[in-house]
Parts: structure tokens; sequence; C-alpha cells
């Protein structure tokens, strides 16, 4: 399995044990884990909770998936989301790619992570002292976006380079 939406929370070690499993052409595996954090906006944030719909969230982020493949010599990827009610210093997040190579499974793993954070369709309700709010979880990044030449990611998931 490639990408998982999940409440549980994922330990990092196993996932990369299990990318790296039966593989002898992995030479390098490049991970990101994304933390909620206390802050955000100036406000203290003591809960968020992340929402998405199942099935749409799963094939956005395996086109992004595709689009790396295409773009990166890569030999495997794992994906990790969670959704549900998360804390301060929560996991929520885990991308990691292996490749032959480091230079490739940071490049990808960027990619991805860029795509996660630009595009992926989830809604993020925080807790703050002044009250609930709902932000944008999809986070505008304009120069993220043009460093990959995406406009958009999930049209350009089948453009060959």
């Amino acid at each position: 399995m490639t990408v998982s939406i999940q409440t549980a929370d994922f330990d990092l070690s196993t996932e990369v044990a299990a990318l790296r499993a039966a593989d002898p052409g992995v030479g390098a595996v490049a991970s990101f884990v994304g933390c909620v954090r206390d802050r955000n906006d100036g406000l203290g944030v003591s809960a968020m909770e992340l929402e998405h719909y199942p099935g749409m969230t799963e094939k956005s982020i395996d086109a992004m998936i595709d689009a790396a493949r295409q773009r990166f010599d890569i030999r495997g990827v794992r994906v990790i989301h969670r959704v549900g009610r998360l804390k301060p210093q929560d996991q929520i997040v885990l991308v990691a790619v292996s490749a032959a190579h480091r230079g490739t499974a940071f490049q990808a793993c960027e990619f991805l992570m860029d795509y996660l954070k630009t595009q992926a369709p989830f809604w993020k309700k925080e807790s703050t002292p002044d009250g609930a709010r709902w932000v944008d979880a999809r986070v505008s990044d304009d120069v993220a976006m043009a460093r990959w030449q995406l406009d958009d990611p999930i049209a350009d998931a089948g453009r060959a380079e």
C-alpha cells in the first residue's frame, strides 16, 4: 500500500523498513514527518481536526505519486496522512521515498511534500483560545509550485518530461 489516510499514528522506522524490504537496489531513503505545532498565525493551538473525502484524497495523492515516478528515478514511495483530532506534537504526515541515490530521494520527497502542502484535499479546524476556526489546509505556495513547474498537479500527473 502506497497511500494511507488514517486516524492511527505511525512508526517511522517500521515504514522505512517496509519501503526498503526486499529491494537491494535501494541506496537511499529520504523521509519527512510533519507534526502539529502549538501555534499558527500567532494564536495558540490546543488541537486540530483534519477531514478529507475518502477515495478522492487517495486518488489525488496517487496521481501526484505517478507524476513523481515520471520525474524521478525512484524505487518506492510511502505517504501516510492522518485525519481526525490531533494535538500538538502529534505526527500528521509521513512522506518517504526510496531511490538508488540520495539526491533523487531528497528531490522526490520534497516534490511530494510540496504537493501535499499546496494541493491535497484536506480540511483543517483548529482549536484556539478564541474558539474553533477553519483554516486553509491547502496552503498556497506559488514558489513551490513554480519550482516544480506545476500549474495543476492533477492535470500534470500524466505529463511526461
